[in-house]
């Protein structure tokens, strides 16, 4: 993993990243029993969106970043929480001591990771019979909206392979089987995001795929993205039709 890509754009992706739904974390309560005494490994915690909302449902979270920009950013937005514990670590060498956590997540993170590496890891930090729990926000690619974006992010962007690095456009069916161990459970949440043009422009930003901006293509794709918001816009909104993936097994 390049520790550094998203070193200069930290707080654009922590203004403009979307969280995640309420229905994801009540299902996690009643499916798998976090509460207040569950300890919780975020890993890839990048600028603590996720951890945030784990916070109100779990009693402790080790937010897991190497990159020094995105973990200053969440330990400023989540120090004043009791249960909050910032790790500078890599998801293949957390520096976490073994056997200590309930639970591991990885929000849109898991594709940046070494699988092999990082499911050896997973097995010394977890409890007996503890699950990892993989999620993303995947934009519905048969959506005409979406469908054209992704043209316009093709066309501009050099390192455009599909959102999240392509695990949007993945079968779902066996994606996995290299790193969960046996049967893993899949489950989605309809999670639109509703974009004023500011948020839009700061969302494809976040992007890793988003070319620098002294990059020649910089400036016209922006360009491009406020014209298509333009157009497509009501009353000043544009909704992008998304769901929250889920997948839950032993490793």
């Amino acid at each position: 993993m390049n520790e550094n890509i998203f070193s200069g754009v930290a707080d654009i992706y922590d203004k403009y990243r979307p969280s995640y739904p309420a229905e994801l974390f009540t299902y996690l309560c009643s499916s798998l029993n976090i509460n207040s005494y569950t300890t919780i490994a975020d890993i890839g915690s990048g600028t603590g969106i996720l951890s945030k909302q784990l916070l109100n449902i779990c009693g402790r979270v080790y937010a897991v970043e190497p990159n020094d920009d995105m973990r200053k950013i969440a330990e400023s937005n989540l120090s004043f929480k009791n249960h909050f514990i910032s790790v500078k670590g890599t998801a293949e060498n957390t520096t976490l001591p073994d056997h200590c956590v309930d639970y591991i997540t990885a929000a849109q993170s898991f594709h940046w990771f070494n699988r092999k590496l990082f499911k050896i890891e997973c097995q010394r930090l977890l409890k007996d019979k503890s699950q990892v729990i993989l999620i993303w926000n995947c934009r519905q690619e048969n959506n005409e909206i979406v469908q054209v974006i992704d043209s316009i992010s093709r066309k501009y962007c050099p390192d455009f392979s599909g959102a999240s690095c392509g695990m949007r456009g993945e079968k779902i069916c066996g994606d996995y089987r290299d790193f969960f161990l046996g049967e893993y459970e899949i489950k989605t949440f309809y999670n639109p995001i509703l974009f004023n043009k500011e948020s839009f422009l700061g969302f494809h930003q976040s992007a890793s795929y988003c070319p620098p901006k002294k990059h020649e293509n910089y400036t016209a794709y922006m360009m491009c993205l406020a014209d298509f918001f333009n157009k497509h816009s009501q009353n000043g909104f544009l909704k992008l039709e998304n769901n929250t993936n889920c997948y839950i097994g032993n490793v």
